[in-house]
């Protein structure tokens, strides 16, 4: 695996492109509109992002386009017709899972762009209860015999990008997104052992989106993946720890709101091989991430179970916040409670705080 500073150097090159803390590279940025194939809709993004939008003609035209390359469809998978009274054709803000998945079709900014995707912060102070200093497994060849003399102070970061790779896999329908997640937990304060980094997680992963149209229960469903994840820490034996999924994701918004359900497979392994055979009785089967906009601030709840009973249930709950600090950069709290906050860990139980700044949050 590659060093955290190799990452940390892709992740400096790479910020640049993503335009302000929070906020989404913008359709409406003249360089998106090149992105457009559909020339009536390519010509409205330049008037709006030249201003002409606001000139009469400029609507009108916009509104009849709109009208002729969206006729009315039904179905799980049909756009919403983008025709709509002339007070808002000028602006009709995107939904919070379109700003990150690009899901309506004049969302859509092609492929290769570098978007965020789960939220990027440096946290100087994660403090545990429970510092895990001797981690086992049911595999012996992956349980540490002698106890490591670690700190329960620590730092933690958190690099977390993706970008879409294949626009319209089904003609108009589904898009292929390639991500990646680094998240590194370091004992900087550590001088007694030269400050090592304790676990660092690296997670690529595929996933073929779709966008869709149906309410549940006062929601609207608005997205549908499916998924390959690869999770793993990247050492030898004893401390090596990976698992393998296939993830569905199910998105869910209303006014402020998103919902992510997920759902997952592990991919089996031999077990004379499997560093943690019981992985998934630990760090779950499925989780969900609930995500509120208020203010200006984001609040996030993650929950996640084993969906097993008995001496096979556990599971863990995280609650983050974010609030607006200076400029681009937030204020950023943590709180985890249960079990895996890290792979190292993903059968230790413990509660965990951590308080930084972050460059991007979820939406």
């Amino acid at each position: 695996m590659k060093q955290p500073i190799v990452a940390l150097a892709v992740l400096a090159a790479a910020l640049p492109a993503i335009p302000g803390h929070a906020q989404n590279p913008d359709p409406m940025d003249i360089r998106a509109c090149t992105a457009i194939e559909s020339d009536a809709q390519r010509l409205a993004c330049y008037d709006k992002a030249t201003g002409r939008e606001n000139l009469p003609a400029a609507r009108k035209r916009n509104a009849e386009n709109a009208t002729a390359a969206s006729p009315a469809k039904s179905g799980l998978f049909a756009h919403e017709s983008r025709a709509a009274p002339e007070s808002d054709q000028v602006s009709t803000p995107l939904s919070l899972l379109d700003s990150r998945w690009e899901l309506s079709p004049e969302s859509k900014l092609g492929t290769f762009n570098i978007r965020g995707y789960k939220p990027v912060y440096v946290l100087p102070v994660f403090v545990t209860s429970n510092q895990n200093e001797q981690p086992t497994s049911p595999n012996p060849d992956n349980t540490v015999q002698t106890p490591q003399q670690l700190d329960n102070t620590e730092l933690k970061f958190q690099l977390s990008l993706k970008t879409k790779v294949w626009q319209g896999v089904f003609g108009d329908a589904g898009d292929l997104w390639v991500g990646y997640t680094q998240s590194s937990r370091w004992q900087a304060y550590n001088s007694k052992i030269s400050r090592p980094f304790r676990e660092t997680n690296y997670e690529p992963e595929a996933m073929l989106v779709f966008n869709t149209h149906y309410d549940l229960l006062g929601w609207q469903g608005r997205l549908l993946g499916i998924g390959v994840d690869h999770q793993s820490n990247g050492r030898s034996n004893p401390l090596s720890r990976s698992w393998n999924r296939v993830i569905a994701d199910i998105g869910f918004e209303r006014d402020g709101w998103t919902l992510m359900v997920r759902p997952w497979w592990r991919i089996p392994e031999q077990r004379r091989d499997d560093n943690n055979p019981d992985i998934s009785d630990y760090m779950g089967r499925a989780d969900m991430q609930l995500v509120h906009e208020w203010h200006g601030q984001e609040f996030a709840l993650m929950l996640r179970h084993s969906l097993r009973g008995g001496s096979r249930s556990h599971g863990a709950g995280q609650f983050t916040w974010s609030f607006p600090l200076v400029g681009n950069v937030r204020g950023y709290m943590e709180v985890f409670k249960g079990y895996g906050e890290s792979l190292i860990d993903y059968n230790h139980n413990a509660t965990y705080l951590g308080l930084g700044i972050s460059l991007l949050d979820w939406y």
